[in-house]
């Protein structure tokens, strides 16, 4: 029996066209009715749709109407339902971030790709870093830091000269950015299960931002940042394309 499908786009004129042009092939059902979510957009729009629908364990296969198209698929209209049907599924785990500011208000945000520190001023951060309760860095002098999943290590975590971790790699990547001090520090991998808290040293004169994603909170004091087991979200890929090809492509520059 045919997958039940609902199809997502995002506000760009192309993704609407593609959007409508699936819909007359295969029909369209409402999200929580569907077997398998199709989000039609770049990797933003499949960002935004993994965190909307981050608890319904609903499949969401990518449809590339952007311009990178990492987390997506080729479009393919007329053998979307095969490539559906014999797709290899890649499991993801987001962060988890827990922050304290400096009035005291706390705030928690979901992260996918990444949790990320950055100065919010022309001064460099410095920043204390703890994980599992231990302090591994008393200073960072930086721009800023972050840590970043498996499916985020080719994203923004790349750009910073982190390294790329394989989809199924049980592991975190924590990367500085422009590091000052230790100025040779080019950051550490740490097990999936690690609880990294983020200190700033002076929130006065030198105040962070942290950012889940795309969710900004201000003025942060503290950040937590870990693993949340409890959710996973399943991205389908294309059998001759799979996101573990994908990453691996990434490592040899092709």
């Amino acid at each position: 029996m045919a997958k039940k499908l609902s199809f997502l786009a995002n506000q760009r004129p192309e993704s609407a066209s593609v959007q409508a042009d699936l819909i007359a092939r295969y029909g369209d059902v409402a999200p929580e009715d569907s077997d398998v979510i199709v989000a039609i957009g770049g990797d933003g729009f499949m960002l935004e749709t993994l965190r909307h629908y981050m608890q319904d364990e609903t499949p969401i296969y990518g449809v590339n109407c952007g311009t990178v198209g990492f987390l997506m698929n080729p479009l393919d209209i007329e053998n979307l339902g095969d490539n559906i049907e014999q797709a290899e599924p890649a499991i993801i785990h987001p962060l988890s971030m827990k922050t304290e500011t400096a009035n005291g208000t706390h705030e928690s945000a979901m992260a996918i790709n990444e949790i990320s520190l950055f100065r919010q001023t022309r001064q460099s951060a410095r920043v204390r870093i703890t994980v599992n309760g231990k302090v591994r860095m008393e200073s960072l002098i930086c721009d800023g830091v972050l840590l970043a999943t498996p499916a985020g290590s080719t994203a923004y975590n790349l750009s910073a000269h982190g390294p790329i971790l394989p989809i199924s790699a049980q592991m975190l990547a924590l990367t500085p950015i422009s590091a000052f001090r230790p100025r040779r520090w080019r950051g550490a991998l740490l097990p999936h299960d690690a609880v990294v808290k983020f200190e700033t040293e002076d929130p006065v004169r030198r105040p962070l931002s942290a950012v889940a994603d795309n969710h900004e909170v201000r003025d942060v004091v503290t950040v937590t940042a870990e693993e949340d087991r409890s959710i996973s979200m399943t991205v389908l890929f294309n059998c001759d394309h799979s996101l573990d090809e994908r990453i691996l492509r990434e490592q040899f520059d092709y």
